[in-house]
């Protein structure tokens, strides 16, 4: 099935846009000079309300229907970038160090801009549209402080969608699965106190880094021993420090690392493991563990009828066979997560195409996708509020 014509006759003006957000990222709340550029292109639309400041620094944009009154729906994307130096050799690439848009979030803000330019124009729909540009989506919880801020109640959005591109998947082609798609996090820091010494009398001490390093192994048998094995759940430990010497046996190691999981149930049982491995331990080797553990975002749970009705719209636009309606949980996290907690919704997967990897520094979002974006926001928008 064919994308929209004006979609694609956009491409190219939407692609300038997603690469100008691209030259200058910005990260977390921090996305002042984004939320600008979205706030002067909604107004100059002609959205009939262009909000600003919601959960900080989001911007929220109503078009309404030409076809009298009736619900409203959100449609959201998000705006920030990662704390990375881009080696993507792109003539567009960031010109701040250390700051680039390596998940693709420049396109999602650029493919929503272009729906709203064409809703705006158009308005062939019943009711309104809440175009939803968030900030601080990588580990800020901006999704969270929107809905904090009652974004939903204020704009009365009966139903909200999210769509996040996926690298790997074709151009052109949709993927989404009802229920779980994406994991809820949560990050640990565990501080193992001992006794430091010389290294060349470890009898005296209570050896932090032996201690730890059991800890790092002991912690996968969460995943192995402790879990269903026809659950998900991941226990990476992603940091560990300890020492400053050769011939010395430090005082303290630190570990941290991060949880993934499907279920609240797997999530509380993977906590209350990581806590009773550690008292184990520090008992057994007579020193005492800190365990810090921080609960992050939620499960990104699609809801049936909406995952049904997001497969449909995508079916319209990319055709039934580059639909993939039943796909593997991923096991990222999504903040999207808290807006699917508030209103029913789906979240969906747009193919990126062979490029790198989401979070990789030589990622790069692919303009190509653009128009299938585009058609499928404006295809949703309409069917959902069909007169």
């Amino acid at each position: 099935m064919p994308i929209l014509n004006r979609a694609a006759e956009m491409q190219d003006e939407v692609a300038g846009w997603r690469q100008n957000l691209h030259q200058t990222p910005e990260l977390n709340f921090d996305v002042f000079k984004t939320a600008a550029f979205v706030t002067e292109k909604l107004k100059a639309f002609g959205c009939d309300d262009v909000v600003t400041g919601l959960g900080k620094t989001g911007v929220v944009g109503i078009i309404r229907g030409r076809q009298g009154e009736g619900p409203t729906i959100g449609l959201r994307a998000d705006m920030d970038a990662l704390p990375l130096n881009e080696i993507s050799g792109k003539p567009y690439a960031s010109t701040i160090p250390g700051k680039m848009h390596a998940c693709g979030h420049d396109g999602h803000t650029a493919m929503l801009l272009g729906a709203a330019k064409y809703l705006a124009e158009t308005r062939n729909f019943t009711g309104s549209v809440a175009v939803i540009f968030q900030p601080a989506e990588e580990g800020g919880g901006g999704g969270n402080e929107m809905v904090k801020d009652g974004m939903m109640e204020r704009f009365d959005i009966s139903r909200v969608f999210g769509m996040h591109n996926m690298p790997g998947l074709p151009v052109g082609q949709f993927a989404i699965r009802p229920g779980p798609i994406m994991a809820a996090t949560a990050e640990f820091t565990i501080t193992v106190h001992g006794k430091g010494g010389h290294a060349a009398m470890p009898h005296g001490t209570i050896d932090p880094i032996v201690i730890t390093s059991q800890l790092v192994g002991a912690l996968q048998t969460i995943a192995s021993r402790s879990t269903d094995p026809v659950e998900a759940v991941v226990v990476s430990v992603t940091k560990f420090h300890a020492g400053d010497a050769y011939n010395i046996i430090p005082e303290t190691a630190e570990i941290a690392g991060t949880v993934r999981t499907l279920r609240k149930e797997i999530a509380k049982k993977s906590e209350e493991r990581i806590r009773s491995i550690c008292d184990g331990l520090a008992t057994a080797f007579g020193a005492r563990i800190e365990v810090d553990y921080q609960a992050n975002y939620p499960v990104t749970f699609n809801h049936a009828e909406e995952t049904v009705f997001a497969g449909d719209v995508a079916m319209s636009v990319a055709g039934d066979a580059h639909v993939h309606r039943g796909i593997q949980p991923v096991m990222g996290g999504e903040d999207f997560s808290y807006m699917l907690e508030a209103r029913p919704g789906a979240f969906i997967f747009i193919g990126n195409g062979d490029t790198a990897g989401l979070h990789h520094p030589a990622y790069d979002f692919n303009d190509e996708v653009i128009p299938h974006g585009m058609s499928y926001w404006v295809k949703l928008a309409e069917t959902a509020l069909a007169a």
